[in-house]
């Protein structure tokens, strides 16, 4: 019965913990507007509106697949991992490729949206948070 017990709590504490992870950041407001299976095996789109308060931070990541990313309110900056960091303004669009550790954040006094459309592989989470090493 104890090792029952415990079986359950270290799957609680797990779950609790990737939901933990997966959580947005303060600042940051995730809605999925569309989940759909591709007609390529394995792999589906996700699409996603992103909200950034001002100031708002979206920490070093990463996705299991390619990310479209359009600016359809406000400006936010990307950066790719050993890359400059790029400003989007509203109506710019952005790629980044499958496994890019990347960042992005809203250095205006307004909100910024992100529109984005994931091109993933299914049943991976959609996304990985970096480590320090890659500096997050």
């Amino acid at each position: 019965m104890k090792r029952i017990v415990g079986i359950v709590v270290a799957v609680v504490v797990c779950a609790g913990t990737v939901a933990l992870a997966q959580s947005p950041p303060a600042g940051l407001k995730r809605t999925d507007l569309l989940r759909h299976d591709l007609s390529i095996e394995g792999r589906e789109a996700i699409q996603t509106r992103v909200d950034f308060a001002p100031g708002a931070v979206a920490p070093w990541h990463s996705h299991p697949g390619e990310e479209l990313s359009y600016v359809p309110e406000g400006a936010l900056q990307f950066q790719i991992q050993g890359q400059e960091p790029v400003t989007l303004k509203t109506g710019d669009a952005y790629f980044i490729s499958a496994g890019a550790v990347h960042t992005a954040r809203n250095l205006e006094t307004i909100p910024g949206v992100e529109l984005a459309t994931y091109i993933v592989e299914k049943g991976k989470p959609l996304l990985v948070r970096a480590g320090k090493a890659n500096g997050s």
